[in-house]
């Protein structure tokens, strides 16, 4: 089951740290990320989302991997390949997983102008390594679809209340 957590702070540089520092989490094992954007709620109040996955390039790569497979089968892996691409990066700029847009910029224009928001989809994680991580930021709780011990736990670690892991 994914776990959305919304999280907000004062800089976009601050949002990109913790999104780096989840990034490294999750190579470590110690989370799963399935989607991670940075709400940037700008000095003229609009509201511009900086998407963490280029589902276009993935979507590409996959592509001219099966596309230079199936061409392989008919003697034409490179034209397979190219055909691959073209339509894996269609289909992987076309398609949009994880947090929906709309919700996103709702949440993001209710920020104050300069602030932005962090949205992280999870399914996986170890709390024990990854709250010290990013409680290192101050920021703010504002959603989390986890259970109220776990809302309490992630509140306590961001907003650095006592009783929260060092």
């Amino acid at each position: 089951m994914s776990n959305l957590t919304v999280v907000a702070y004062d800089d976009v540089a601050t949002a990109q740290e913790v999104a780096q520092t989840l990034a490294r989490l999750q190579t470590e094992h110690n989370i799963v990320i399935e989607d991670l954007v940075i709400a940037e709620r700008r000095m003229d109040g609009k509201v511009k989302l900086h998407q963490s996955q280029k589902l276009g390039a993935t979507g590409a790569a996959g592509g001219a991997l099966w596309g230079g497979l199936i061409g392989l089968l008919f003697f034409a892996p490179l034209l397979g390949m190219a055909v691959g691409a073209a339509s894996g990066g269609a289909a992987g700029a076309l398609t949009d997983i994880g947090v929906d847009d709309d919700m996103m910029k709702s949440i993001g224009a209710q920020l104050e102008p300069g602030t932005v928001a962090l949205f992280a989809l999870t399914s996986q994680g170890n709390p024990e390594k990854v709250l010290p991580e990013i409680g290192k930021f101050r920021g703010r709780l504002l959603q989390t679809s986890l259970t109220s011990d776990g809302e309490q736990a992630v509140s306590d670690a961001v907003e650095q209340r006592e009783g929260a892991p060092a």
